[in-house]
């Protein structure tokens, strides 16, 4: 279909095929979703030319906003990267001149636009240009309320006066947003909710004055040096200390909520009011992360009363890792009186229903198989569309189930259509936005009405073709101790069978991500400067224990207190299976990986250096020590405690054995994984005499793509190291 009543945004293509595409959560933006409107018939999208509201039903595409009215005071034109609409859909606002905080855009101007007066004013007048976080509206439309250099204030629409609800923010004490180790491991950003009548907003407030800053060194900006601070509590240290307080928007009066326990041993990382309530819903998890406690909270008192509990030996996951990596939202029923969650005390990951008061649960989804997704749930229909794929680890489908639990989940997704799909369905039930890819699939986007099953093609961003797509193929791989791991291969072009060849391993394999689905571009390695299979290469992936594939609570846990240790040798008896392949090379084995991957690398190389000849790390983890202690704690334990585990699973414990050939890359100015992983690795080679190649990148993050030429130049470097060491082509 290419009639123009159906124009997706620029942003909307782009965040869904982000969404189909990419595993990893850094992809997910922001504000990212379709924007359903409130008849559930319709979205309502920004087309580039302004904001509308397109009718799947009638086929009418109607104008709520048009661009040409988007003007600041100026007379400049307001770009829109992001909008939100009142319930009423008479009042919006538009998110504009963004800025990054650490992975995504979540500051920047916010102005408020009312649909039946036209009139657009800016909101946050006299603060910092381009300072505002999460801007929501209060639910009768009146109000809006932001952060702003770690304070919440609150903006009268009428008279544009500016309130601060706290004044009390700094760096490191932080009202209605979270600080480092917050957001990047438990999703949390936006850190405030209205309440249901308008008249309070309840917050987080983390205070990470205790926390030790780690300081980069930014060399090349001035002539002389100067430290960048970042609040980290590294693996061993207590967290921020967390509260929840409500504050009263009249008398500024906030009452903070009696959660139990000391604040620096434990984590709080989802809030919500109840519908319809003066009441708060929490969940707490200890510092372990293994006991989770679900808690009503009375936001006139403060007190607290837990009504449900679960304890795991290894961890659980918040909403954000399983779901949708957006920690906002609870999934209510019943008018509140029960809400649906996700446990896996069966073994498998599964959806109960809980009431209000925790003494009541069902299980929703019974069964050997795991729910990988909740796409919606249709209460009126008793239905909940979720995704699953019970038969196929690297692959993905819809399926409705029967939201009382009874019934056999019936899948929609067409049969004659193997891969991975993502479906955005309408509050209705009845249409959902589908977008569809395999590895030989480029990228399918359909407008579905899941009540009749037709379907109508819509126009969508897609991925470069690559020729390369068809000649991948997936297999399984049993090691020696009994494993069967998911794999895929890209072989050599003009494969001769009768010829050796060498083999180069993709690895990642920390709890974090997958690498093995059945999407479109596996197999092609974005850092290669050219054609692995023009060059003669086997390329090959391969997904361990302890990745979250949905293949039961046991495949992921089996790694608790054992990351470095059990992956790698899921990896290396995989390698050693496949190099009895009589076309691999055993002399021309290599493997290169990015953060946990580039961890995975060393230990590889380390670990196992019969097997590996030739190694590219980037931005890896050398001791575990030094990584957040959300995540590392969450995995491996507590150091005071089991503090051999973490040395165990270190690649600085090992260096002493590496053989092959090492190139080693590092971003001076990563945050997430800090660039002193680099130096006490590189002190380690050194005092063993191992000789290694490395290469840092001043100033660049994680991602090391900043500053003109970096990519490229990263590519090339990578490029000629495995072809220098790990030569390509049959023999």
């Amino acid at each position: 279909m290419h009639s123009n009543w159906f124009k997706l945004t620029r942003n909307v293509l782009v965040a869904a095929f982000l969404s189909a595409c990419c595993t990893s959560a850094y992809a997910q933006m922001p504000g990212s979703d379709l924007k359903w409107a409130k008849d559930g018939e319709s979205i309502i999208t920004n087309d580039g030319d302004g904001l509308y509201i397109v009718n799947f039903r009638n086929k009418q595409r109607t104008a709520l906003l048009l661009q040409s009215a988007l003007k600041n005071t100026d007379g400049k034109a307001i770009e829109i990267a992001d909008f939100s609409f009142s319930a009423d859909e008479q009042q919006a606002l538009i998110f504009t001149n963004t800025r990054k905080v650490w992975r995504y855009r979540t500051r920047g101007d916010y102005w408020s636009y009312n649909v039946a007066t036209k009139k657009l004013r800016q909101l946050g007048k006299g603060l910092a240009s381009s300072s505002l976080m999460f801007a929501k509206l209060s639910p009768d439309g009146k109000k809006a309320a932001y952060v702003s250099d770690h304070n919440i204030y609150v903006e009268d629409l009428a008279t544009n006066v500016i309130q601060p609800l706290t004044k009390d923010g700094t760096r490191r004490f932080i009202n209605g947003t979270f600080d480092w180790a917050y957001e990047e491991e438990f999703g949390c950003r936006d850190g405030f909710r209205w309440s249901p009548d308008s008249r309070s907003i309840a917050f987080w407030q983390i205070d990470a004055t205790k926390i030790r800053d780690f300081f980069m060194i930014n060399n090349t900006d001035s002539i002389y040096s100067f430290t960048v601070p970042v609040e980290y509590p590294k693996a061993g240290q207590a967290p921020s200390a967390c509260r929840v307080g409500v504050i009263d928007i009249n008398t500024k009066k906030t009452t903070w909520m009696q959660v139990p326990g000391n604040a620096q041993q434990h984590y709080i990382p989802r809030m919500e009011w109840l519908p319809g309530k003066n009441e708060l819903i929490i969940q707490q998890l200890d510092r372990k992360q293994q006991e989770g406690k679900i808690m009503i909270c009375q936001a006139a008192t403060g007190k607290t009363q837990t009504i449900w509990q679960e304890k795991d030996n290894a961890w659980l996951d918040v909403k954000s890792r399983w779901d949708d990596d957006k920690i906002a939202g609870w999934d209510w029923l019943n008018g509140g009186k029960s809400f649906v969650w996700v446990s896996e005390k069966d073994g498998w990951r599964h959806l109960y229903s809980i009431s209000a008061d925790g003494k009541n649960e069902k299980l929703i989804t019974p069964g050997n198989y795991d729910v990988i997704k909740i796409c919606r749930i249709d209460e009126k229909n008793n239905a909940v569309y979720i995704l699953a794929s019970p038969d196929n680890a690297t692959q993905q489908y819809l399926y409705k189930i029967k939201l009382d639990g009874t019934g056999t989940p019936e899948r929609l997704t067409a049969a004659d259509q193997p891969g991975k799909h993502e479906y955005q369905v309408s509050p209705n039930g009845v249409w959902a936005y589908h977008t569809y890819q395999s590895h030989t699939v480029q990228y399918v986007a359909e407008l579905q009405n899941l009540s009749d099953k037709t379907a109508e093609r819509v126009p969508s961003a897609a991925p470069p073709a690559w020729r390369n797509a068809d000649k991948l193929s997936f297999f399984q791989v049993t090691t020696a101790d009994g494993v069967t791991m998911d794999g895929w291969m890209l072989k050599p072009k003009n494969f001769d069978s009768t010829k050796k060849y060498p083999v180069v391993f993709y690895v990642y394999g920390e709890p974090a991500g997958t690498t093995v689905t059945d999407s479109y571009g596996s197999g092609r390695n974005h850092l290669y400067a050219g054609d692995m299979s023009d060059d003669g290469y086997i390329y090959i992936s391969l997904d361990n224990r302890g990745t979250p594939a949905p293949k039961g609570r046991e495949w992921r846990k089996s790694i608790y207190r054992k990351v470095g240790i059990l992956n790698s040798r899921d990896q290396a008896m995989g390698a050693k299976e496949i190099m009895k392949w009589k076309f691999v090379d055993p002399s021309r084995i290599a493997v290169w990986g990015w953060s946990g991957g580039g961890s995975m690398t060393l230990n590889l190389m380390f670990q196992y250096p019969e097997i590996y000849s030739t190694g590219i790390a980037i931005a890896a983890v050398g001791n575990q020590l030094t990584y957040d202690n959300i995540y590392q704690e969450r995995y491996m334990g507590i150091p005071q405690e089991n503090g051999e585990d973490f040395v165990k699973g270190s690649p600085i414990t090992y260096a002493k054995n590496l053989k092959g050939h090492l190139l080693y890359v590092h971003g001076t100015g990563d945050d997430n994984v800090h660039y002193q992983n680099a130096e006490m690795l590189i002190n380690e080679l050194i005092r063993h005499g191992k000789q290694f190649q490395m290469m840092a990148y001043p100033n660049r993050t994680h991602s090391i793509n900043e500053g003109e030429g970096t990519s490229a130049h990263l590519s090339q470097l990578y490029t000629n190291f495995l072809k220098q060491n790990c030569p390509p082509g049959g023999k």
